[in-house]
């Protein structure tokens, strides 16, 4: 094989040397093509050591380039992805665990505590019990909390902790979107569940102008998101409920004549007001602003009228008379149209919720049952077991009929059962007072009665409808809070709950299970 000449490059031309034979050269090519070809060798080593030998420098170049960054880049993957692995590992480690420097042995051991001392006797059960562990011990405080509480408070279970803030938040609104409601509140709530009352001390309705003597009356408005208070300080006040602030509306003055007992008509537009010492009596317009008086009422031979009831539909007053009379007034020209007589003097009245009967019950703890229309006695029964009456109560719906006595027994009946038998059985006998049981009141649901005294600090309970069993929680107070009852009233929808005491205060409480006023 001939020897090739050295040769220059211009550019990217080959320039060959004058002196080679080319042609014998394109020979020599020809038959070494030929004879790979025969071989079957002709992979991409042959070409490109073909490549290297007889030209094409620059395809050679551009190849070599190329695999020097496939090169690269998959040696820079690799790296990439080992460091992946290894911030995976280090985040799947888990921190150390640290272990005490140093344990004491008497922590595990049970010591007991003395029970004979003052402050811990009434944790026992029995003079068995005169030592206690201290874990035994810590249950027992436990129960002893849960049990004045009225049952675990929501901040101590551990299963809700988490959700008080999401609760107490939608209590918030539920209060705000409350309190920004007016008018008629027509609405459903799910039955009240017995044992324990979701109950809220609120600030006292009264709050803007505190009474200076006894109140004797406190009632909400039928449709309006308003209180009133009267007492014996001659005033009647009217204030807004958003239980925060409760500002005052508007109050007046009546000149020598402490209030009775106040009552809003039925469509709320007037507020009428007797006294103590006469039969005069007031009616405060609230649409023109004018305060009406009464001296006298036609047919009316009473020396004084106290007690009154006014007519659902808003067009009678029942006046309570002496000597066991009763007088249906009319709204319209203040006269008496009939009166009705029931043995002995007149403890309470109430009208049934449609207004075609009334319910009067006698200081000698007899029950008469009156058509409002007629004025004919449809019936009459004994309260059972009852010696002295104080009061009686009927509800809403129409369903139960409460009677109270001076031994603080209060009888729940059934209305049905009161006008179709002669001497009916109470439902439930509740003696959860001992003094006289003067105020009563369903609220608009009929779930819930109170009932309380206005002998006694704290006599006040609310009865839970229809189990006639008293809420446990109701009132739990540290120190008097309630003071002596005097009057009681649920608002429209039971969302408040208001207590009008000796002290001048119209206490006010939220009821959480009712969303409305």
């Amino acid at each position: 094989m001939a020897t090739l000449m050295p040769h220059e490059r211009k550019g990217k031309k080959r320039v060959c040397d004058p002196e080679v034979d080319l042609e014998e050269e394109e020979n020599r090519r020809e038959k070494n093509v030929k004879l790979v070809k025969a071989l079957g060798e002709q992979d991409a080593s042959v070409k490109l050591l073909e490549d290297l030998v007889f030209g094409a420098e620059d395809e050679l170049v551009e190849r070599l380039e190329h695999a020097a960054n496939n090169v690269m880049g998959s040696l820079l993957d690799d790296e990439e992805s080992s460091e992946e692995e290894t911030t995976n590992e280090s985040r799947l480690q888990l921190p150390a665990v640290r272990k005490a420097v140093w344990q004491d042995d008497d922590d595990d051991v049970e010591e007991d505590v003395d029970m004979g001392h003052r402050f811990r006797k009434d944790f026992t059960k029995g003079d068995a019990e005169s030592r206690m562990g201290k874990q035994k011990l810590q249950q027992r405080l436990k129960e002893q909390f849960q049990k004045s509480m009225g049952g675990a408070p929501a901040w101590a279970q551990t299963d809700v902790k988490k959700k008080k803030k999401e609760v107490d938040e939608e209590d918030e609104d539920d209060e705000d979107n409350l309190l920004r409601k007016t008018g008629n509140f027509v609405g459903t709530s799910e039955s009240l569940p017995k044992g324990v009352l979701r109950i809220k001390k609120c600030l006292n309705a009264n709050n803007d102008r505190p009474a200076d003597d006894r109140l004797t009356t406190m009632q909400f408005h039928p449709s309006a998101q308003v209180v009133m208070t009267a007492g014996l300080d001659h005033s009647i006040a009217l204030f807004q409920v958003d239980g925060k602030t409760n500002p005052k509306i508007q109050s007046i003055h009546l000149e020598k004549f402490p209030v009775n007992k106040a009552c809003f008509s039925a469509n709320g537009e007037q507020v009428i007001a007797t006294g103590l010492r006469n039969k005069l009596f007031y009616i405060y317009d609230m649409m023109e602003g004018k305060i009406i008086p009464v001296p006298t009422v036609r047919g009316l031979s009473e020396q004084r009228v106290k007690e009154f009831e006014v007519s659902p539909e808003g067009g009678f007053l029942l006046l309570t008379g002496s000597s066991g009379y009763l007088h249906l007034m009319t709204m319209k020209t203040k006269e008496v149209i009939r009166s009705m007589k029931v043995s002995g003097n007149v403890c309470g009245t109430a009208f049934s919720a449609d207004g075609s009967k009334i319910f009067s019950k006698s200081e000698e703890g007899e029950v008469f049952i009156w058509d409002a229309r007629s004025s004919k006695c449809l019936g009459r029964f004994p309260d059972e077991g009852c010696v002295r009456g104080t009061s009686i109560a009927v509800s809403r719906d129409g369903q139960y009929l409460a009677c109270g006595s001076q031994s603080g027994v209060v009888n729940v009946y059934s209305q049905q059962a009161c006008l179709r038998e002669a001497e009916p059985k109470p439902l439930k006998a509740i003696m959860n007072l001992v003094t006289a049981a003067t105020a009563l009141r369903f609220n608009p649901s009929s779930e819930i009665l109170a009932i309380a005294s206005r002998a006694d600090d704290e006599a006040n309970k609310l009865v839970h409808l229809p189990s006639c069993t008293v809420f446990s929680n109701f009132p739990v107070f540290q120190r008097k809070t309630i003071y002596r009852t005097h009057c009681l009233d649920f608002s429209p929808n039971s969302g408040f709950y208001s207590v009008a005491n000796n002290k001048g205060d119209a206490l006010l409480f939220r009821l959480l299970h009712y969303k409305d006023f």
